[in-house]
This record gives C-alpha cells, sequence and structure tokens, in this order.
C-alpha cells in the first residue's frame, strides 16, 4: 500500500496592475536606482489599488489554483490564508476568501508567520491530509504590504510589495508529495521586524498615527546574517530527513527577501545557479506571498516537470525560517 502524503495539486496568483518602478520610488525618497538594486536586487514591485483587498487577490489566486486542480469551491472542506496585512482584524481574512469564494461553509482561519507563513501554512496543511481531516484544502500567502510601508523611510519601502498566491493541497500518492519538513521560530529577534502599533501593546492613537507607528520598521543588519546561516541550516536539515543530496534537488525556491540573501544561501548549499528561481527583481519582497508566487510562476511555465525533487526556504519577522522538500 502506498504512503499517503500531502502534495500540491494546484497552484495560481494574483499581482495588482500598478508597478512601482526604482525610478519611481526617486522621486519620493532620498535613493537611487542604483543603491536599490546593488542591496536587494529589487528593480520594481506591485501595489494594490485602492479597491483592491487581501481577500479580493486571495480570492482570485484561490480560484486559479483550484481551476488547475480540477477541484470546485464544493470540495474544499479548509481554508488557511496566511498573511500579515489582514483585511481587519477581525473577523479572519480567510472567511472572507470562504464567502467570495461560494465554499459551503468549512474551517478557515488566517496564521500569521511573516515571510515563512506558506511553509508554515503547508505544514499544517499536512497534518489535516495525513490524518484524513481534511480532503481538499486552500493554502494561500497574501500581503498589501504597500500600506504598511512608509514611504519616507528609504530602508523598507523600496523592498515590500503586493501580490497573492495559493495552493490546492490534497492527498497523493507516493513517491509523490511533501518528503520532509522542519519550521522555526525565536521571539529573541521579534523586534528586529515589526510593526509596533495597531496591537494591544500599542493601540492605533492619533500620537501612534503620527509617529508612524502603524508602519514596518527593520533592523536590516541584524537579520542579514541570521537569514543567511538559518536558511542554510534547516535547508540542510530537512534535505537529510528527506534523504536527499543538494546535486539531487531540481529546483530551488528561496524566500525572495533579498538578492544578496538567496545568492549566500546558494552557495553554501552548493546548488547550481541554474537550479534556483528568482524573481524579486519584478516583484519585490512580497513575505508569505513570495514562495507560492515564484511557485505558481515555475508550475505555469512548465519549469517544475513530474516527479522534480523542489527545495523551499524562507526567513522572516518573528523571526520565523522553516524549509520543505516536496517531490512534484
Amino acid at each position: 500500500m502506498l504512503e499517503l502524503r500531502a502534495g500540491i495539486v494546484g497552484t495560481g496568483s494574483a499581482l495588482p496592475e500598478k508597478v512601482i518602478t526604482n525610478a519611481d520610488l526617486e522621486k519620493v525618497v532620498d535613493t537611487t536606482d542604483q543603491w536599490i538594486t546593488e542591496r536587494t536586487g529589487i528593480k520594481k514591485r506591485h501595489q494594490a489599488a485602492a479597491h483592491e483587498t487581501t481577500s479580493s487577490l486571495s480570492t482570485k489566486a484561490a480560484r486559479r489554483a483550484l481551476e488547475m486542480s480540477g477541484h470546485k469551491p464544493k470540495d474544499v472542506d479548509m481554508i488557511i490564508c496566511s498573511t500579515i496585512s489582514p483585511d481587519m482584524p477581525l473577523p479572519a481574512t480567510a472567511a472572507f476568501v470562504q464567502h467570495e469564494l461560494g465554499v459551503p461553509p468549512c474551517l478557515a482561519f488566517d496564521l500569521a508567520a511573516a515571510c515563512s507563513g506558506f511553509l508554515f501554512g503547508l505544514t499544517v496543511a499536512e497534518q489535516f491530509i495525513k490524518t484524513k481531516k481534511a480532503r481538499c484544502i486552500i493554502l494561500v500567502g497574501a500581503e498589501i504590504l504597500s500600506r504598511y510601508v512608509d514611504y519616507n523611510d528609504r530602508t523598507t519601502c523600496v523592498i515590500f510589495g503586493d501580490g497573492v498566491a495559493a495552493a490546492v493541497v490534497a492527498a497523493v500518492d507516493s513517491p509523490s508529495g511533501i518528503l520532509a519538513a522542519e519550521m522555526h521560530t525565536n521571539g529573541e529577534l521579534a523586534k528586529q521586524l515589526y510593526i509596533p502599533g495597531g496591537g494591544t501593546a500599542q493601540p492605533a492613537t492619533h500620537e501612534s498615527i503620527d509617529q508612524g507607528l502603524h508602519y514596518i520598521k527593520m533592523r536590516g543588519n541584524e537579520l542579514f546574517k541570521a537569514a543567511i546561516r538559518s536558511m542554510e541550516e534547516v535547508s540542510l536539515r530537512t534535505m537529510r530527513k528527506a534523504n536527499v543530496a543538494a546535486e539531487e534537488i531540481d529546483l530551488f525556491i528561496p524566500h525572495q527577501a533579498n538578492r544578496r540573501i538567496t545568492s549566500a544561501v546558494r552557495e553554501r548549499l552548493n546548488v547550481p545557479l541554474e537550479k534556483v528561481y528568482n524573481n524579486i527583481e519584478s516583484v519585490g519582497n512580497k513575505s508569505s506571498a513570495s514562495i507560492p508566487i515564484c511557485l505558481d510562476e515555475c508550475v505555469r511555465s512548465g519549469r517544475v516537470k513530474k516527479n522534480d525533487l523542489i527545495l523551499m526556504t524562507a526567513f522572516g519577522a518573528g523571526a520565523t525560517w522553516g524549509s520543505i522538500v516536496m517531490k512534484w
């Protein structure tokens, strides 16, 4: 009898039409295209229109993923929305997605793990599939970070963008599916990348808004080394758990945080450049949406083929980090 595994059977993404280039940012903040490109590898990023919400973009991406998978909204019995930019604090963005998709009442909730959120969500979905508590799960990585960015802060406004991607997670037969996963959180690094205002610690007030506490704050230098070290170590451990060597990996999708970080991790893992997928130049850092957007682009372009071994690794606020090895 074949082992029951959880796998991704459909992907979809949705990007806002508006694009913000480095030249656009040069007009509003003290920066240059050269400075941004050298430090991040980013040339442009998408920005949601006023009428677009995290749930509306999520619904578009989820519909595309369902269409690819062959499943219908009535088949869905769980929705996980990984986001740090929800429609509102209450209720969960997943509730709006469930309603807009026309999915019957089901288990639907949000998960907040920042840039590692999609991988965290995938490990949660895996448990429900393997224990047969769910059969068809929509997992969304969704961010509209432009509404949390201070366009007077050149260290953050040049990095983050908006976008959404979704995956349909269901049971697949061995040897396909998730082979190994490992996730971590270290709260000691929590205030290296955070939004201090708007929660119970710093409720929204005129004063907090005037102080810009509802914008993303980042200490990039402290995170840079931690990201490289953590992504390398967790990738190696996950590959060992999966009994897979680095040279066997067909596609490495790292979180799109910074081109220098992904390059350093790739070199440490000894993964050839042609096996690494990057789209940070054209979309920027989309937090939990980064990895699934990359995956959707690879699937739809034919970059991913049956039986390919895929390594996905992320590091983000929390600090959170994790890695998954999956056979397509």
